[in-house]
């Protein structure tokens, strides 16, 4: 008897596990795959996590969801920074100030994310206006944390520092003069932070030191903060 009811509770638990699987939306679904395009859900920065060591899924992904890339050899990366295979961001939903961006794919697609379910949506509500561009100070560098002697993210292609955002309409929000606004500007970069942190391992802003009083850093490393 004892043995029929840890079978019977077996089945129940994998019949339950079947239905939430397939009842459950993607976005909140963590057995599903990762999919660029969906609304962000419970299960986002996991999918976003698991691309870290997926490479050739990060790049199926990225280009379903109409990313284009071109690849850069490890071969090409600086001698003092080497790097396996990273990707130049062609082609985004937002154009950016600088380029070439230099990226891992995992870094990639979380931007992406961020570009498709944060930062735009959030420009048309608060002002009216669509994004036309964003303002980076770039992405690869060789170089450490500052006063430190551990290696940036930016070191690894998975980082990238936002400095501002221009509108279509003209209207530039930059970190730098927006954060402490009282005001739709000042919104809309808190807005845009706070969502960052639901997608990137680390997103760092003016809060969390003065090296950053004038851009936010994120990325997709291996640690884990939101300042």
């Amino acid at each position: 008897m004892r043995r029929l009811k840890i079978i019977l509770g077996v089945i129940a638990a994998a019949t339950l596990l079947g239905l939430v699987h397939v009842l459950l939306p993607s976005q909140h679904n963590p057995f599903r795959r990762p999919d660029l395009t969906e609304p962000m859900g419970l299960a986002t920065y996991g999918k976003l996590t698991k691309l870290k060591r997926d490479e050739r899924l990060c790049r199926q992904v990225l280009s379903a969801a109409g990313v284009e890339y071109s690849i850069l050899p490890a071969d090409e990366a600086e001698t003092s920074c080497r790097l396996a295979e990273t990707l130049v961001l062609e082609r985004s939903l937002t154009p950016y100030n600088a380029t070439p961006l230099r990226m891992s794919c995992h870094q990639m697609a979380a931007l992406y994310v961020w570009e498709r379910n944060i930062a735009r949506p959030q420009a048309e509500k608060l002002f009216g206006s669509p994004l036309r561009q964003i303002e980076t100070y770039g992405t690869f560098s060789c170089r450490n944390i500052a006063g430190t002697a551990t290696r940036s993210q930016h070191s690894y292609a998975n980082a990238i520092d936002i400095a501002a955002f221009v509108l279509e309409d003209g209207r530039r929000i930059s970190v730098q003069d927006d954060w402490r606004a009282r005001d739709r500007s000042g919104k809309y970069l808190k807005r845009l932070h706070k969502g960052a942190c639901r997608l990137f391992s680390v997103t760092l802003g003016p809060d969390y030191n003065a090296a950053h009083a004038d851009h936010f850093h994120l990325d997709m490393g291996r640690t884990e903060a939101c300042e």
